[in-house]
């Protein structure tokens, strides 16, 4: 769109708008002005001065402009709402720097500085794009004007930029009917907030379907939404709650998020060890994720000193004893514990259980080698009844629950390495979605809260048509529960990357799961719910 004014010399407007100003000191700014500028390399101090002139903290320019600007907000007609995204690293598309970011709303690019001397302002006289954001302070600018646009036709841009939670949409989120309610794109496209796509910028799925569980657990959900991270916090800890308030944004301009800008936090806070090139573990990661936030929060080794404690940890008691080899009555020789010897017994911190499947039979017949083994939950969490052993390095350990957290991770450990190769365990775990009962692998001290639990996240991996059976060649995908509270209102969804659809309840017992988060009932919850009646498939499979 042509200038109101195209006759107008812009480039010596900061200087005029600099000698109608002046400065404290009572000198021109005109002599700066009128200064070679430095190579656009980076924020000279000149254009930082002129920027900060013209820029945040004060945007009155002189009456006259004032009125003649108003013509100027014809500009905003040029906004292009559909080529926004701010979802990738604030960094300027010309000096790759990460100070002082302007996007153009009208073709979406990012640019450094908008005094007279910077990207932003070369942008709107060469490509004729008048309008400017600030990346941090979410304020509109007309450039080369210079001038602060205030027009309530712009929260909408403000909100995608930088999405903002009260306490009572925090409310609706627990009500299961109105959790369930969708949202609307640009394009009209129905979604539900909180499941949306991810997109996968290579191979970063392993760690899309970590970031989909945690931000489906209620307390660090709520915590995330309502923090106002702009202090001395960790930029991991920042990027990540940006991450959590853009998927559970009710008013997206497109319906998913790229976790691009967190993701690269990830990859630097790291040193490279998690990539968004190369498959990785999503319980490694999860392990560090959880580890790397509590310590960004302040977490201390005590109790409680952060969501992440105060959410995922529980206690459970080891026992340790050497291993003693005696034939039973039938004459076979089992390791045993040895009485004789002194039993170590040691409490520590948890932030999820891990679980070992049993070894798949090494021999199968014609008939046979079809079937996937399969084994329920139960037999497997009889690791931590406090009377099933486990032998590791010549001695024998039994485990048992000393607290359980309000959330309890469960880890399915597939994959084992042996001198050659890394292999992976196919055996289908069984599990109810709902009333999982964690009253036997516990010693309940007094007034410690109920045990039944419910599933909230499921994640499965299954290896991409035409490849072997690695890590590698695995694709991952979750299954998360909307709504909640077991009725009309509960809902499962399963999401691939940017792949989300409804998922039938007896389809997520088929994947090979690797990790889940079980939820505690509340005590309301263990008096009005009932749990799963399990299917007459369920019944067979367990008999």
């Amino acid at each position: 769109m042509a200038s109101p004014r195209p006759h107008e010399d812009y480039s010596d407007r900061p200087a005029k708008r600099a000698r109608m100003e002046g400065q404290e000191d009572g000198t021109s700014l005109s002599r700066a002005v009128d200064q070679k500028p430095d190579a656009l390399n980076g924020p000279s101090l000149q254009e930082e001065y002129l920027d900060g002139l013209s820029g945040d903290e004060t945007d009155v320019a002189p009456q006259g402009q004032q009125e003649s600007s108003r013509a100027s907000d014809l500009y905003l007609d040029t906004i292009n709402r559909a080529v926004l995204d701010f979802d990738f690293e604030k960094v300027c598309s010309v000096s790759l720097s990460n100070i002082n970011i302007y996007g153009c709303l009208v073709c979406g690019k990012y640019f450094q500085g908008r005094g007279r001397n910077s990207y932003a302002y070369a942008h709107s006289i060469h490509d004729d794009h008048h309008v400017f954001i600030n990346l941090e302070t979410t304020k509109v600018y007309v450039l080369p004007d210079g001038y602060h646009v205030s027009d309530p036709s712009l929260e909408d841009i403000s909100f995608v930029l930088v999405p903002s939670f009260s306490r009572a949409h925090i409310t609706n989120l627990w009500n299961p009917a109105l959790a369930l309610k969708p949202s609307y794109d640009l394009q009209s496209k129905p979604y539900i907030p909180g499941y949306i796509g991810l997109n996968n910028i290579k191979r970063n799925d392993f760690m899309n379907v970590i970031i989909h569980s945690l931000l489906h657990v209620t307390p660090l959900r709520d915590h995330l939404l309502l923090s106002s991270y702009r202090g001395k916090e960790s930029e991991l800890l920042k990027r990540f709650a940006g991450l959590a308030k853009k998927v559970w944004n009710p008013r997206l301009f497109k319906s998913q998020v790229s976790p691009h800008e967190f993701l690269q936090e990830v990859v630097r806070a790291s040193a490279g060890k998690f990539s968004l090139e190369k498959q990785g573990d999503p319980v490694e990661f999860l392990g560090w994720l959880l580890n790397r936030l509590h310590k960004d929060m302040g977490g201390t080794k005590k109790r409680n000193s952060s969501v992440i404690y105060s959410t995922f940890q529980g206690q459970v008691r080891m026992e340790t004893q050497q291993v003693l080899v005696r034939p039973d009555t039938a004459g076979n020789e089992k390791p045993r514990f040895d009485i004789d010897r002194e039993i170590k017994s040691a409490v520590s911190p948890f932030l999820f259980l891990a679980v070992d499947l049993p070894p798949p039979p090494l021999f199968q017949d014609a008939v046979e080698k079809n079937i996937i083994p399969q084994v329920s939950i139960h037999s497997v969490l009889a690791k931590y009844d406090g009377t099933t052993t486990k032998e590791s390095a010549g001695q024998l350990h039994r485990f048992k629950c000393q607290r359980l957290p309000r959330y309890i991770i469960l880890h399915f450990k597939r994959f084992t390495k042996n001198v050659f190769v890394e292999e992976k365990n196919p055996t289908i775990v069984n599990f109810p979605l709902r009333g999982l009962d964690f009253k036997e692998y516990l010693d309940a001290p007094a007034g410690h809260p109920h045990t039944v639990y419910d599933l909230i996240a499921n994640v499965t991996q299954e290896s991409a048509a035409g490849t072997t059976h690695d890590k590698e060649s695995t694709v991952w995908k979750v299954h998360l529960r909307a709504g909640g509270g077991g009725g009309e209102h509960e809902k499962w969804f399963q999401i691939q990357d940017l792949i989300v659809e409804e998922i039938r309840k007896e389809m997520i017992f088929l994947g090979e799961t690797v990790l889940q988060i079980w939820e505690r009932r509340s005590d309301q919850q263990i008096t009005n719910v009932t749990p799963d009646k399990p299917s007459a498939m369920d019944i067979d499979r367990h008999q």
